[in-house]
């Protein structure tokens, strides 16, 4: 058997292309993302989905994947990584990014807000007073008669209804903004 010539390229003559080589890890590496981005797409409610710019074959193939279970959840998660391929992922992962830190900033927000009853509890006064700067829109004589419900509960070890109406009562008033 002969054995053929490899072909000599002539790098001086012929134009200056910078040519890529893709690894085949990294390809899979890639698809592995694309398909991980559809399957938080197919766990995302309608209204969410709605927010997100899908062109209509590949909202018809999360549908179909919110409705299957095991093996064919798996299959169709497979054919939206495919699909993803094809697309422009950037604006979709964009707004689920939003969505995602809309979600994120909510939670540390009711954090901040149970934070904020412990501190009006114990501190009493002096911290509601702190309060009335930053939001004005409170009533000052209401929450103090929760503060002071919520007090006497805590010596008295009875359930925190005014405990909880405080979180209440703030979540709406400062949320409400």
């Amino acid at each position: 058997m002969a054995k053929r010539k490899k072909e000599v390229f002539d790098w001086e003559t012929e134009e200056q292309e910078e040519i890529i080589w893709v690894s085949k890890s990294e390809i899979k590496r890639d698809a592995e993302a694309l398909k991980r981005l559809g399957e938080k797409l197919v766990n995302l409610t309608k209204t969410n989905l709605d927010k997100i710019p899908l062109d209509e074959t590949l909202l018809d193939a999360i549908a179909l994947a919110q409705r299957v279970q095991k093996e064919a959840r798996r299959r169709q998660l497979q054919y939206i990584g495919k699909l993803l391929r094809n697309t422009d992922v950037e604006p979709i992962q964009e707004a689920l990014d939003k969505i995602e830190n809309k979600h994120n900033q909510q939670q540390a927000m009711l954090h901040k807000l149970e934070l904020l009853r412990d501190e009006l509890i114990t501190k009493g006064d002096d911290a509601l007073a702190d309060l009335l700067t930053d939001y004005p829109q409170i009533e000052r004589q209401h929450l103090r008669n929760l503060i002071r419900a919520a007090q006497k509960e805590k010596e008295q070890n009875k359930p925190p209804k005014a405990y909880r109406e405080i979180y209440q009562y703030l979540k709406e008033t400062i949320l409400e903004e």
